[in-house]
């Protein structure tokens, strides 16, 4: 952009900013809405359009459970859990609040029709939900759970008045979207925008905004033109290449965070050929080469990932060897940065029974995760240089997402985002064998299986000393990386640009809501 233009479009934002009232908060999103139904995908954006207007049992912030809905907690014993709730709160239609809503939301959050990401992971080891009294709550677990807490702070709690017989399409009209949050719906458009209202009777204090205007811009760099432009206020998952651009334009701030999100490789584990693996003669391949530990060793030997750090992400993420970013509760010290080592991923493709290569074609979203398909680009390329030479196929993610979870694909790629801020969480949805039964594996699209893997998550889950609680789950990171059961990128910094004037603190993750943004003095 000339000098001249951009001096403009930064005069054009000053004027754009003081025209706007200071109690309508415009928010250009990232991440694609599957349902305003908070209960039908665990999917960021779903999760971020959810804050608004519906709540949960307890909140997490900084890595801390705090009080949400539940006031205080106590375990009674190893398997019950008794949650005190709050005697002040009402739905946005008046209605109180009781604990047969939150009975009626376990219930219903297990088994969502037509979710292909479900809840059901975090309600795996609840045995019953039942109210001793309209604010007292007796949650009681088939196994110990130490994990509860971050568990059911995962599932939003909808009534039971507005949400019984009610569809996600109900959700989607606004019939059902009754919540307790600080945010009342008035519209949705699919693939556009939400428009919420102040509720004013909100329990937990007067929310800044009279009304928010969340729309979904799936291009970053549209969203920083429509910064720019004055057309919303704040926006989330900054392009890497616009970072230092928008950090000196005198009109904007930008607010960067250590995130929790991994970009992962994930490869498929499914038996038998795939359509997407052929030899070099584009025949499809007896025997998946991926279910060969020698063959995902070399992929990721073959990745140089501090490139990819340095060119394609511009510094704004970090080098990854494990699915929790450092000093985080899990991550596993001993664990160092994979070498690139072209000359060893060569030798171990040779041993495996491919001196020459193959050929592989490689899936990735292009409107969910930030730079993921211009990464994916590089890792082909290097693939290349091992005789692996890829067909990298960009997908939108309505897409993506059903052929991924149907183990469809022979590569596929998600950005785990680790919300609960502990590694158990990866476990349960993207590590464990994959058993709907038991609420795992969720989102494991490889179909991952590693019998030491699924016993850490039994261990971890059981296990309440803190520090005994950690060496498992450290351990298990030793387990899936010498099993290279996933491939590790980078973790991504949370980067959000605001108009000057407003002020962007994180909730946990890479969650936008309008909750997080306040007015600067």
């Amino acid at each position: 952009m000339q000098p001249r233009v951009r001096s403009l479009i930064a005069s054009a934002l000053i004027l754009a900013a003081g025209s706007v009232s200071a109690q309508t908060l415009r928010i250009g999103y990232a991440d694609p809405v599957s349902s305003l139904d908070p209960q039908l995908n665990n999917y960021a954006g779903d999760r971020s359009v959810a804050l608004h207007a519906f709540e949960s049992l307890v909140n997490r912030h900084d890595d801390k459970t705090l009080p949400g809905l539940a006031k205080s907690w106590k375990v009674l014993d190893d398997t019950t859990w008794q949650f005190d709730l709050r005697d002040d709160v009402k739905w946005q239609d008046g209605t109180p609040l009781t604990a047969d809503d939150f009975v009626f939301s376990f219930e219903r959050a297990r088994n969502v029709p037509g979710s292909v990401a479900s809840y059901a992971g975090a309600t795996r080891t609840v045995e019953s939900v039942k109210a001793k009294d309209d604010h007292t709550l007796i949650i009681k677990t088939g196994t110990p759970n130490a994990n509860l807490l971050p568990d059911v702070d995962s599932i939003y709690i909808v009534s039971r008045h507005a949400g019984a017989g009610a569809s996600s399409a109900d959700y989607n009209s606004g019939k059902a979207m009754v919540g307790t949050g600080p945010y009342r719906f008035v519209s949705y458009v699919p693939g556009d925008r939400t428009i919420f209202e102040r509720n004013d009777s909100y329990w937990g204090g007067k929310p800044t905004w009279d009304q928010v205007d969340f729309r979904f811009i799936a291009n970053a760099a549209n969203r920083t033109a429509a910064l720019l432009a004055g057309d919303v206020d704040v926006i989330d998952k900054v392009s890497p290449t616009d970072v230092e651009r928008l950090r000196k334009t005198p009109a904007v701030n930008v607010f960067a965070y250590q995130g929790l999100r991994a970009l992962i490789i994930q490869p498929s584990f499914r038996e038998g050929p795939n359509e997407f693996i052929r030899d070099n003669a584009g025949k499809p391949l007896v025997d998946n080469p991926l279910r060969d530990v020698r063959v995902r060793k070399a992929l990721s030997l073959a990745i140089n990932r501090q490139a990819i750090d340095e060119r394609i992400m511009q510094g704004t993420v970090t080098e990854a060897n494990q699915w929790m970013p450092a000093n985080t509760f899990g991550y596993n010290p001993e664990v160092k940065n994979i070498p690139y080592d072209p000359k060893q991923a060569k030798e171990l493709l040779a041993q495996a029974g491919f001196p020459d290569g193959f050929q592989l074609t490689a899936h990735v979203p292009g409107d969910r995760y930030p730079q993921a398909p211009e990464a994916m680009q590089a890792v082909a390329q290097f693939w290349s240089r091992i005789g692996v030479k890829v067909q990298l196929e960009v997908l939108p993610w309505a897409v993506y997402a059903g052929k991924a979870n149907k183990n469809e694909l022979a590569i596929s790629v998600i950005a785990w985002g680790n919300g609960t801020g502990e590694a158990a969480y990866a476990l349960t949805n993207i590590l464990t064998t994959v058993d709907s039964n038991k609420g795992q594996g969720a989102s494991n699209w490889g179909h991952y299986s590693n019998p030491l893997a699924d016993k850490a998550l039994i261990d971890a889950t059981s296990e309440f000393d803190e520090a005994k609680r950690r060496k498992i789950l450290e351990d298990s990171v030793k387990v899936v990386s010498d099993d290279v059961g996933i491939i590790p990128l980078f973790h991504y910094q949370n980067i959000w640009a605001a108009r000057k004037g407003l002020k962007v603190e994180p909730l946990v993750s890479d969650r936008t809501a309008a909750t997080m943004v306040t007015e600067q003095p």
